[in-house]
């Protein structure tokens, strides 16, 4: 009898501690409410894991573009415009490492005539004017608005992204121009009296008169601009040790449009290329959008430029990283706490 009741008194025990532990579990769900940034059910890019090939009429006929959402945030949405022109998405890869922590949604997205996207290879479509309207396409398609829709663009795309919110800023929540001056001469200003004159100078001779005579096919030009102005305000790596998605996308890299839009040289834009002399300084003063300004003391781009940019637009905030022209790798304990800081401000209303 007794050993009856003692196994009862252990069964009932077992069953009182199954149930005060199911309780348990119950309040720690109710408690701890899960996330659904990275839940992609009931949309439509589902079944291609965010991806969204988006069409884009032109002039010249309607062409796809390549975008890939990552998580889900119905307030917080960045659209990532890369640089080049004619590189890709794959240089913000690493954003993959930090963003998804914050919660804030982003979006790859290649321009056209990017790896991804469509290559009509029209010259008549490499103009500032024709990609605007081509992210004012992709914003539609992806249902951005003043409500969700961050705007950052890096080199190239931060001259993109100024001359889309100059004409869309009613269409934007904020915008973050990354490497970017406002002004190409003053870039080529910067390159030739403070940046040049840092190599050494039979270096800078040489790569001056490859320039001179419009030797830059010839492979010790590019040697010589890579090992010693890459590494020093590109990416500050020995070029052995650049990151696997920063060499895939130099090696995507579109050189026709690159070539027509930029020219040759990384000192300035060379001959009659599309960008010689643009320059919106004097129209930075338009935008009322919350803008930040990111800038890397070692950059291609003047830091001091930059920081005096955010001056220059109405709610500006200026970041300025230990990094080169790619901070967004060689600089990302800086870079992205102070992105991921403005975004966050400007969401909760406390810029």
């Amino acid at each position: 009898m007794i050993k009856i009741l003692f196994s009862f008194a252990i069964v009932a025990c077992f069953l009182t501690s199954c149930k005060n532990n199911a309780d348990e579990a119950k309040t720690n769900t109710e408690e701890t409410p899960t996330s659904n940034y990275f839940d992609y059910s009931n949309s439509d890019d589902q079944i291609t894991g965010g991806i969204k090939m988006i069409p884009i009429t032109t002039p010249k006929g309607t062409f796809n573009v390549w975008t890939k959402r990552m998580g889900n945030n119905p307030k917080m949405k960045v659209l990532l415009l890369h640089g080049g022109p004619g590189f890709t998405h794959e240089l913000f890869e690493n954003f993959d490492g930090y963003l998804p922590n914050a919660e804030i949604e982003y979006i790859y997205y290649d321009q056209l005539d990017s790896y991804y996207s469509d290559k009509p290879n029209d010259s008549t479509l490499w103009t500032t004017e024709h990609f605007v309207e081509e992210v004012e396409q992709v914003r539609k398609a992806l249902n951005l608005d003043k409500d969700n829709f961050y705007l950052l663009g890096q080199s190239w795309g931060g001259i993109l992204a100024m001359e889309y919110a100059l004409k869309y800023q009613d269409n934007l929540k904020g915008l973050i121009i990354s490497n970017m001056m406002a002004s190409i001469p003053e870039y080529e200003t910067y390159a030739a009296e403070v940046l040049g004159p840092q190599l050494p100078p039979e270096v800078y001779k040489e790569i001056k008169n490859f320039e001179a005579k419009g030797d830059f096919a010839n492979p010790k030009y590019a040697e010589l601009v890579q090992k010693y102005y890459y590494t020093e305000h590109i990416l500050r790596k020995p070029l052995d040790e650049w990151p696997e998605f920063i060499n895939r996308t130099f090696s995507h890299l579109n050189p026709n449009i690159y070539i027509y839009m930029q020219g040759y040289s990384e000192f300035g834009v060379t001959g009659n290329a599309k960008l010689k002399g643009w320059d919106v300084s004097d129209r930075l003063k338009e935008l009322s959008i919350p803008t930040l300004m990111i800038g890397g003391k070692y950059d291609t781009m003047d830091p001091e430029y930059m920081e005096w940019m955010s001056t220059q637009v109405q709610h500006g905030r200026s970041l300025t990283v230990n990094a080169g022209h790619f901070s967004q790798y060689d600089d990302p304990e800086t870079y992205f706490p102070g992105l991921i800081k403005f975004i966050k401000d400007v969401n909760n209303g406390s810029f």
